[in-house]
């Protein structure tokens, strides 16, 4: 059948003044898994919701199985699904009762919707929550219970918008193993996400930047048309490096990536030497350097640096953030923590947390949804009251000094602490005001802030209308727009493309060069290597605590596989029925493997896989990731809650 699943021509979205979507051209084929990757603002959601029939067109057609969205909407919907970004769940609802509520909508007789709802619930791992409330669910759960409503009638066509924004990589893994199980049933699936190792995996995907697509094709086909060769740089003085290396002539751009630093150069070969000859006379000593293959965000960022002025908002932060921030403090600790705990009725949220973080330290915490993390630092900010232990902020304890210390702290939570119906200007006055500054220093900071945000000529623009990038670091701005010394920010980069994430880093580090700690909750990992502590939880507790070199090289026992095949989706499957392999996860495009031992597994693995008709491209030894980590441990902690629970049945 040579009608494709969904196809687009001219299509256009204009809200008054606002262009959101502008002349998008598209075909996606049956069976096809593609990928639309922008920032907040870029036109992603519009496009889904103009071919799910839910948003007119302004201009130009579309066609859903070779349907018009406009004149045959009816017919479309019996043959999509859709998971929008804050997806429709009834919460007070169970989970069995919810599945039960869209077979109804969709009209499907009880014995097929019996049926599939049995199916839906073995598929997507919720058999054992059945009964609870969708209210009562982590993020992670209600992400795939939605995912379940929207698959109860079988549909040909999936939009799924941002599916795993603001989920642990856990959840995360496991969602895309059931979206890798929709490939081998012929489903055509059309996704958007900030994700860009989720994007890795798809079959074709789509910049979109201002409404419009700036680049389609393949994974491969677009790193390939990368201008230049990439170098990976691993040092201790990260900051210095990146700064050095910017202002040389023969590079391209220079990028803390995680725990590493990516330069783009023109040869990779000629210029390794150049680069360890000019680190050496800025005395930074190099511990690796070495040439990779550039990975999505690469591409991404170097498409959107060539449309965004980057390099004048970032010098201007960097210029900026000098004038604003304190550099002496007699606090050698900034934060101590012990035994610190939370109980919500019979519920225990944080359970006896005890760390240090010291002053300048970027501390991380991560976790699973629901695992504690920003529970902990309201306890610590004092706007929540613990149960028990104590929290020591720049030496006083804040179940007693709150109102005092936290004019000396910033926080940025979750939901950016902006006052939507305000302007940016607004904004900025209001917590101007708040922390009580003279309206000379107001007047000096609120300048501050426009630059550092990139703000200026956007003061009356309300911050409704800002981009995620845009809305984000105007939250910093107004969280740090009285110099503190402790800043806190609760997954402050959850939804932003990663140009403004990159942006965002760059300007976190400098805080911290100059004194300022930073305590961050983050779902990216590797974001995570970017902290020089982390914290992991897990159902309240803090289960490790060290560098990420430390956790990646003591943490996790075995060894790392990486495996390439020609089809992930039935690698993944036949490694995860094999008892011989702990932990199989989606990394990408390619599949992560802890075995025992990497000699010995390798031609096992080929050997598995080319009985199943797939054809290996390569099977290699790596090193663990944050993320690889991350997992690990999570999964190390669920078998150990398992085996207790049955102990105890016993």
């Amino acid at each position: 059948m040579n009608t494709p699943a969904i196809e687009a021509s001219g299509l256009q979205k204009k809200y008054d003044n606002v262009l959101a979507v502008s002349g998008l051209d598209l075909r996606i084929e049956r069976g096809e898994m593609f990928g639309l990757v922008g920032a907040d603002g870029a036109g992603k959601s519009t496009t889904i919701r103009m071919l799910c029939t839910l948003v007119l067109p302004s201009a130009g057609e579309a066609r859903i199985l070779g349907m018009d969205t406009v004149k045959q909407a009816g017919n479309i919907k019996e043959k999509i699904g859709y998971v929008a970004e804050r997806f429709n769940l009834y919460p007070t609802l169970t989970v069995e009762e919810n599945l039960s509520f869209f077979a109804r909508l969709r009209n499907l007789p009880r014995e097929v919707s019996e049926k599939r709802m049995k199916e839906l619930l073995q598929f997507c791992r919720l058999e054992p929550f059945r009964k609870r409330q969708a209210q009562h669910l982590s993020g992670g759960m209600q992400k795939k219970l939605a995912l379940a409503c929207s698959l109860i009638h079988e549909p040909e066509v999936v939009f799924l918008d941002e599916p795993t924004t603001g989920v642990d990589p856990v959840s995360r893994r496991d969602f895309w193993r059931i979206i890798a199980d929709f490939l081998t049933r012929g489903i055509t699936v059309l996704v958007s996400t900030p994700y860009l190792d989720e994007a890795e995996r798809f079959h074709r995907i789509a910049f979109m930047h201002k409404g419009q697509i700036i680049a389609c094709d393949t994974p491969q086909n677009l790193k390939a048309q990368l201008a230049g060769e990439l170098l990976e740089i691993r040092t201790h003085q990260i900051n210095e490096a990146v700064t050095v290396l910017a202002r040389a002539s023969f590079v391209q751009t220079a990028q803390v990536f995680g725990d590493t630093v990516h330069v783009m150069v023109d040869r990779a070969e000629k210029r390794r030497a150049e680069i360890n000859r000019l680190l050496k006379e800025h005395s930074i000593s190099v511990i690796d350097l070495r040439r990779i293959s550039a990975g999505l965000e690469d591409v991404f960022v170097t498409q959107l640096t060539g449309l965004e002025d980057k390099q004048k908002s970032r010098t201007a932060a960097e210029n900026s953030v000098a004038t604003v921030l304190k550099e002496d403090s007699q606090y050698e600790t900034a934060i101590e923590v012990t035994d610190l705990s939370k109980k919500f009725g019979d519920f225990t949220a944080v359970d006896r947390v005890s760390f240090n973080i010291a002053r300048g330290e970027i501390f991380g915490l991560l976790g699973p949804n629901g695992s504690g993390k920003t529970t902990t630092i309201r306890m610590i900010t004092g706007l929540l009251k613990s149960t028990e232990g104590k929290a020591f902020v720049l030496g006083d304890d804040m179940s007693l000094m709150a109102d005092i210390v936290q004019s000396r702290i910033g926080y940025m939570s979750q939901k950016f602490s902006l006052f939507n119906d305000l302007t940016v200007e607004e904004n900025i006055t209001f917590y101007g005001n708040l922390y009580s500054l003279p309206a000379e220093s107001l007047k000096e900071r609120k300048a501050w802030v426009l630059k550092m945000a990139g703000l200026s000529g956007k003061e009356k623009t309300l911050a409704s209308e800002l981009a995620g990038g845009w809305k984000q670091r105007l939250a910093l701005g107004c969280a740090i727009i009285h110099s503190p010394e402790v800043v806190f920010l609760d997954e402050p980069t959850a939804g932003v493309d990663p140009l403004s994430r990159r942006a965002f880093w760059e300007l976190i580090q400098e805080l911290s060069t100059r004194g300022t700690t930073i305590f961050i909750t983050t779902h990216y990992m590797d974001e995570a290597e970017h902290c020089h502590r982390l914290g992991l939880m897990y159902q309240g507790k803090l289960i490790a605590l060290g560098s990420p070199h430390q956790l990646k090289t003591e943490q996790v026992k075995g060894e790392l596989v990486e495996v390439i095949t020609s089809d992930y989706a039935r690698s993944l499957a036949a490694l995860s029925t094999d008892a011989r392999y702990h932990q199989i996860s989606l990394f990408g495009s390619a599949i992560h493997v802890i075995v025992d031992e990497a000699s010995t597994a390798t031609p096992e693995i080929k050997r598995l896989l080319e009985s199943r008709g797939v054809a290996v491209n390569s099977i290699n030894r790596v090193l663990f990731s944050m993320e690889d980590v991350f997992i690990s441990l999570m999964e190390a902690q669920e078998m150990n809650h398992s085996a207790l629970a049955v102990k105890k049945g016993d």
